[in-house]
């Protein structure tokens, strides 16, 4: 029986809390998607697409957790351990490859249905007050 359990090589750190929440979101993008090192961000509520990048960078569940499911957000391939040329990327064109996922002969996702995104946050409760809540500066809340 094959176990879902990943070990840490022994010269790789233990991964951060950070780290450890990027994997585990990436492991949610199924075979044969992608997405973006922003929209993974967005999903866990940070800011910066680069610290997901880094933390990619450090991943040693490689390929458990798929960083090579992640693209830059103009579609392009973006980096791969640690390299934006040469055999790491080439090394991640074939992966997706065999995932079917192709890119354009200029270097872009040659499908876009091919982008995962991930499911919306939980909404915010809902006011009770008869919709008279207000937003920051007492303003009515933007939608």
């Amino acid at each position: 029986m094959k176990s879902n359990r990943t070990t840490i090589p022994s010269h790789k750190p233990a991964p951060t809390p950070f780290q450890t929440r990027v994997y585990a979101a990436l492991k949610s993008v199924p075979r044969g998607r992608v997405t973006t090192y922003g929209l993974l961000a967005r999903h866990l509520g940070c800011g910066s697409a680069q610290a997901v990048g880094q933390a990619l960078r450090q991943n040693p569940f490689a390929p458990v957790v798929p960083c090579h499911r992640v693209i830059a957000a103009d579609l392009t391939l973006g980096g791969f351990c640690g390299q934006r040329t040469g055999a790491a990327l080439r090394r991640k064109i074939g992966l997706l490859a065999t995932e079917g996922v192709v890119f354009t002969a200029t270097g872009r996702l040659a499908e876009l249905t091919r982008v995962f995104r991930f499911a919306a946050p939980h909404a915010a409760p809902q006011s009770h007050d008869g919709g008279t809540r207000k937003g920051a500066g007492g303003r009515p809340p933007t939608p």
